[in-house]
């Protein structure tokens, strides 16, 4: 028998992936770090402890977006507007 949250799982896995591309340290280094941490938690079973770890990720993936947002405003502040001091 399949677990139910199998497909939610991977679909995290690759959302974190895409989001990976453009993290400040590099994908590579996201990349080894996000496998690790999928690797770790492979041998759970228990359905409310996956979905409190895709919780958890789908937090992460919000994290990200606020600091991918962040990184281009201050691009485009720096790029467009005179400093102040």
């Amino acid at each position: 028998m399949a677990n139910p949250l199998r497909g939610e799982v991977i679909k995290l896995y690759k959302n974190l992936l895409y989001l990976g591309r453009e993290y400040p340290k590099g994908s590579v280094y996201f990349r080894e770090r996000l496998k690790n941490a999928f690797m770790k938690n492979k041998d759970v079973t228990d359905p409310e402890k996956i979905r409190k770890l895709v919780d958890r990720g789908e937090f992460v993936i919000k994290e990200l977006e606020a600091l991918y947002f962040l990184r281009k405003y201050r691009a485009m502040k720096q790029r467009y507007y005179e400093p102040e001091y």
